[in-house]
């Protein structure tokens, strides 16, 4: 039991993750990345479904992203979700692909950007000392209820921080690259 509650907190703390990396993967760093808009919402025959679901995505070059929707139709729904996304992109429409070309990031969005960095790294961290947190309460209850001792209370609670360190430690590392991503020009 206390087994699975060390590995219930290590795969929560991966969701962490993985959220974080897809946040990073929003972020315009003067490179084109599919990520940027592949999640914006495109009402399509009246329903709205990602772009991704939609359309091909591609880099054709390092500062463009193309777009091209399996149904020409749907080239005004995706220029005008594009549009109202608010990600500061402009997309060029000629009639049979979406292209938009990145502008060079100036240093104030850098360091705007590395703040959006800073800031996602933080909330994953607050979500992995929550979920240290209910271990921990899941693992004391069971010491009250006599189910393990105090001395596999005290092992697993080191365990669970060593679990933790590891991945503020991932956290870490990922923020700095992702900072570095950022700020190279």
């Amino acid at each position: 039991m206390p087994n699975q509650i060390i590995n219930a907190a290590k795969a929560k703390m991966e969701k962490t993750m993985d959220f974080l990396h897809e946040e990073y993967g929003k972020l315009q760093t003067g490179r084109a990345n599919a990520a940027l808009v592949e999640n914006i919402m495109v009402e399509s025959f009246g329903t709205n479904m990602p772009l991704k679901g939609l359309a091909s995505i591609s880099i054709p070059e390092p500062t463009q992203i193309a777009i091209q929707p399996w149904n020409r139709d749907q080239l005004p729904n995706v220029e005008k979700a594009i549009t109202n996304a608010n990600l500061g992109l402009n997309p060029q429409n000629d009639g049979i692909t979406i292209r938009i070309i990145l502008p060079p990031l100036t240093e104030d969005r850098r360091k705007e950007l590395v703040k959006l960095v800073h800031k996602y790294a933080e909330d994953a961290r607050i979500s992995v000392r929550n979920t240290r947190h209910e271990g921990l309460a899941q693992l004391k209850d069971m010491e009250k209820g006599k189910q393990i001792s105090e001395d596999e209370l005290a092992g697993r609670e080191k365990e669970l921080q060593n679990v933790v360190d590891d991945y503020n430690k991932r956290i870490e590392e990922s923020a700095k690259k992702k900072e570095q991503d950022v700020m190279t020009v």
